[in-house]
């Protein structure tokens, strides 16, 4: 039996799965005493520092948009007795996993966390938000959120809490070992340039090119920006299949009429185009920026070769998501039952729009493991951490 439901709820759910953005408040180190006694030796793991969306959002969302992320069924599966932590994902993000993997103590935490703080701030801190992207106005449609200026606004908050305590030459050293990672611009699709609920006016002003065109663009000085700040070892990921994410899958079914739930061409066949320019541009910023290592992360045929294999994987649907949410433009959202798989493994998606955590863990090896360029370019994320 469809039960359906109001009108806030609607837009808290629309919230959840349209991959959310960035936020603007202070940052909690700048008003902090807490004095950094920690050291980062090369015997230690390294730093790891996350911008992006809501793909590695640890819980920033909570802090400042109303959906506070942290109720059930999100983090249902989340390793430790604090489940509901603001993640978009049944269990860990790919940032969470990658972290274990390289011996970090604890998550990376979420910046606008009060306990981010002191010697935690030494092993990294997260920055990402749900509805984030390469532009300022993307997301806005959504609420509050921390656009990738503002995030780079705040690591440049963290680094000059960490010049304060340990030194110029201890951030320096510390910053140029650390890895950085940056996972944005899915939702400069999703939820600005082909988003069908609200007028965008990049839509009418600009053709798809000339759209990716300005995203590079943007991206180029943000990246830029963070190399300016110490950051030398950045993995950037590219943009997923995103016209195959359930909800694009519903809406051309549904919205478009394309009568069958195949992936909606139009969005996959732009984010093709931006990686082919990010690719370009990783390998610019590698040729003109001294010391520096930036890594092209294949996130789209990463994810790709998963739903064309999720057989080999054990997975069951790449479909839909495992939280059953139903988007349908003539009746809004809803959703059957059972709201929840019982067997979130069997499921390539999560939600509407974020892998389970069963894909995160596969991702996270492509990432870690990659030994032939396939995904990662010109190494793989441990390759760069052992990188001098």
């Amino acid at each position: 039996m469809v039960r359906f439901i109001s009108s806030y709820a609607h837009l808290l759910l629309m919230n959840a799965f349209l991959v959310l953005a960035v936020f603007t408040m202070s940052y909690s180190c700048t008003s902090s005493v807490t004095t950094l006694q920690g050291s980062n030796d090369m015997d230690q793991p390294p730093a790891i520092f996350v911008l992006g969306d809501s793909l590695v959002d640890p819980g920033n969302i909570n802090y400042i948009n109303p959906l506070k992320n942290n109720n059930f069924p999100y983090g249902i599966d989340f390793p430790t007795g604090k489940r509901f932590t603001g993640r978009f994902s049944n269990g860990r993000t790919i940032i969470d996993i990658i972290g274990e993997e390289l011996g970090v103590k604890d998550y990376i935490p979420p910046y606008l966390d009060p306990t981010t703080v002191g010697d935690v701030v030494l092993r990294g801190v997260n920055y990402a938000s749900g509805g984030a992207g390469i532009f300022n106005d993307t997301g806005a449609v959504f609420g509050n959120r921390i656009n990738m200026d503002a995030q780079i606004d705040y690591y440049a908050n963290t680094r000059n809490y960490i010049i304060t305590n340990i030194g110029s030459g201890g951030s320096k050293k510390l910053l140029n070992k650390a890895l950085f990672f940056v996972i944005v611009g899915a939702n400069e699709f999703i939820d600005n340039y082909f988003t069908p609920f609200f007028s965008i006016p990049e839509q009418k002003l600009v053709s798809p090119e000339m759209f990716v065109d300005l995203m590079i663009s943007k991206f180029r000085l943000q990246l830029t920006r963070l190399y300016e700040m110490d950051a030398r070892k950045i993995v950037v990921a590219n943009v997923g299949p995103v016209g195959c994410i359930p909800t694009e899958r519903t809406l051309n079914y549904r919205w478009y009429a394309i009568g069958d739930d195949s992936c909606r061409s139009v969005m996959n066949n732009a984010a093709m185009l931006f990686n082919k320019k990010l690719k370009s541009l990783i390998l610019e910023l590698n040729s003109n920026l001294v010391g520096s290592k930036f890594v092209y992360g294949d996130s789209y045929n990463m994810l790709s070769h998963i739903t064309n294999n999720y057989k080999s994987y054990g997975f069951e649907n790449y479909k839909c998501g495992c939280y059953n949410i139903l988007l349908d433009p003539t009746q809004g959202l809803h959703y059957p039952e059972p709201l929840v798989c019982e067997d979130r493994s069997k499921y390539v998606f999560w939600d509407f729009a974020h892998p389970s955590e069963a894909t995160n863990l596969i991702l996270a090896k492509m990432f870690l493991e990659d030994h032939d360029s396939r995904y990662t370019y010109p190494m793989n994320v441990h390759q760069l951490y052992y990188s001098s």
